[in-house]
């Protein structure tokens, strides 16, 4: 096997397998590592808003996502205190519906679709131990197999794309610019046979201390997360002990005014619940001599607000069209100003939603000013379109503010 490659890709899967994707189009020579072996499961949301299934489709691998038999949506549910938003999300670049595809399907399809490119050499079972360097500069990893051989690879540039606890940004020494913690603690459960009212949707609803997400997914499953204060101890004692039992009592407790509870015991857990606790919304240095870092290494944001796979999709991209910007011989010298344009453009694209899962990660009642503004929008169908559209990025905040200013002014609220 090669040794020598222009880009090493730590991480294979959302971000990885995309990143190797752009990569190869851009004519580079990648090699693209896991420590996993695909399929295998992580815990996620796996959501992909309709502006990501262009992205998608543009990549040659929506028709085998869509052959898993996944189910699509494209209306939302949303509830916050006691104002409700009901509608469908606007059409992004021509597509009209989103997905949630189970990762077990999500990342071995893209795994395999990067490691079917020209010039991509995929490795599985492959662990990162060390980063190979002349100086300050990045130029190689080391790693282990899975049968415990040590291997060493060099090239001109290594990406860690290897998740919210990434060995590359560790090895690297990236510092963290930005770090909110959570005052939540999140768990995961896929249940059979959960029914919806109308038309397949997602639902998510906050109140003053919780949060509940439902997402349609694959396997004729809904994804459903619920998160509660990490200040209930208690709470989290039990989630150990009885986990279903206590999940299902959370959802009972945080939900009491709405039927979603008696839809959930009708539904029946198809696998064990997961959890996630202490995690922050954070974001790092994106780049330095030799290395970047894209995917939730990067940023990592509340799972509630579902950006995570567009955010890893959008940075593959964008790190690929800086990459292709200078020519490779001239990467050493001038990455400064490859981190600068790279940076610069994911600060740009995707800084509000970073904030806005940064907001859902705090704990703070529902004002009556909340009640109030969310209440006006999901009285009027162009501001709920509008409100949507957040999340797959056809507005931004200036334009839900505008609808709300116009919908007070035709009602005459001061």
């Amino acid at each position: 096997m090669k040794t020598q490659y222009d880009v090493i890709v730590v991480g294979a899967r959302v971000a990885g397998s995309a990143l190797a994707y752009e990569l190869s189009k851009a004519g580079f020579e990648v090699l693209l590592l896991d420590r996993s072996t695909f399929p295998s499961d992580i815990l996620s949301t796996h959501n992909f808003f309709n502006n990501s299934i262009g992205m998608l489709r543009e990549m040659g691998v929506l028709d085998k996502l869509l052959a898993t038999g996944t189910p699509t949506y494209r209306r939302a549910k949303l509830q916050i205190g006691g104002a409700a938003i009901d509608g469908d999300f606007p059409e992004a670049n021509g597509e009209t519906f989103c997905m949630s595809i189970r990762r077990t399907y999500l990342d071995h399809i893209l795994f395999e679709h990067a490691a079917a490119q020209p010039g991509v050499h995929a490795m599985q079972g492959f662990r990162v131990t060390e980063l190979l360097k002349d100086g300050d500069a990045v130029r190689g990893v080391v790693g282990v197999r899975r049968d415990g051989g040590v291997e060493r690879f060099e090239a001109r540039f290594v990406v860690g794309a290897d998740g919210r606890r990434s060995a590359v940004r560790d090895l690297a020494g990236s510092r963290c610019d930005i770090r909110v913690p959570t005052d939540y603690a999140s768990y995961v459960g896929y249940f059979s046979g959960f029914t919806q009212s109308g038309e397949r949707h997602v639902e998510m609803y906050k109140t003053d201390d919780t949060i509940v997400i439902a997402f349609p997914t694959s396997d004729s499953l809904y994804v459903i997360g619920v998160m509660f204060p990490l200040a209930r101890k208690a709470w989290i004692d039990r989630m150990r002990e009885a986990p279903e039992e206590s999940f299902r009592a959370a959802v009972d407790a945080g939900l009491p005014a709405t039927d979603f509870p008696a839809r959930l015991r009708e539904a029946a857990l198809a696998e064990p619940i997961k959890g996630l606790l202490g995690y922050d919304n954070d974001w790092y240095a994106g780049m330095g001599d030799g290395w970047a870092l894209v995917g939730d290494a990067l940023m990592f944001k509340d799972p509630a607000v579902g950006q995570g796979l567009h955010d890893a999709l959008y940075g593959a991209r964008a790190l690929a069209a800086t990459l292709s910007s200078v020519d490779k011989a001239e990467w050493g010298p001038r990455w400064g100003e490859m981190a600068a344009r790279y940076e610069g453009a994911m600060k740009s694209k995707l800084s509000g939603l970073f904030y806005l899962g940064c907001k859902f990660s705090q704990v703070a009642p529902v004002t009556p000013e909340d009640e109030m503004v969310n209440g006006l929008i999901g009285s009027d169908p162009q501001a709920t379109r509008t409100f949507l559209g957040l999340y797959n990025y056809m507005s931004g905040p200036e334009d839900v503010e505008r609808e709300v200013g116009r919908l007070m002014a035709e009602r005459s609220i001061s």
